[in-house]
């Protein structure tokens, strides 16, 4: 089945991107949840009407972005957790837990947007990456510190 692109999907395509692919992947996913629409000259023609509509609307987005990584680079974030003997923590540190201390500092982000890469264990400083958009990319330092 053949399909526009109304934003980009990783593995898939950029926005705007005719792409083949199997019929219940459009009708279960990419239809639903507005990332496509089916490729009929009808929806072509609409899309090409609104091309400049949503390449100004996509700009404004990776402008926010960027606003908001300026104020996220280099940010440091505490949290205590317990630790065992050899330093390492009981459990791991979580999205949740980034996401609630960002917003104590005043900054609201979606915890799906932080990426811990495997999670946090140990105690000490760790770069955690914040993908505020699929252009912008932030980075954040967390220090792990030991719960007294």
């Amino acid at each position: 089945m053949k399909v526009i692109l109304m934003r980009d999907v990783i593995h898939a395509g950029r926005r705007g991107d005719i792409i083949d692919v199997k019929p219940g992947h459009a009708r279960n996913f990419l239809l639903p949840q507005g990332m496509a629409l089916e490729a009929t000259p009808a929806n072509l023609r609409v899309f090409e009407q609104q091309r400049s509509k949503i390449e100004e609307r996509h700009f404004e987005l990776v402008e926010q972005a960027r606003e908001v990584a300026a104020g996220l680079n280099g940010l440091l974030i505490e949290i205590k957790k317990r630790v065992g003997e050899t330093e390492t923590l009981y459990g791991s540190v979580t999205a949740t837990e980034i996401s609630d201390q960002l917003e104590a500092k005043g900054i609201e982000l979606d915890k799906r947007r932080i990426d811990l890469e495997g999670g946090i264990k140990t105690v000490g400083d760790h770069e955690v990456r914040i993908d505020l958009h699929q252009e912008v990319v932030a980075t954040i330092t967390v220090r792990v510190v030991a719960e007294e």
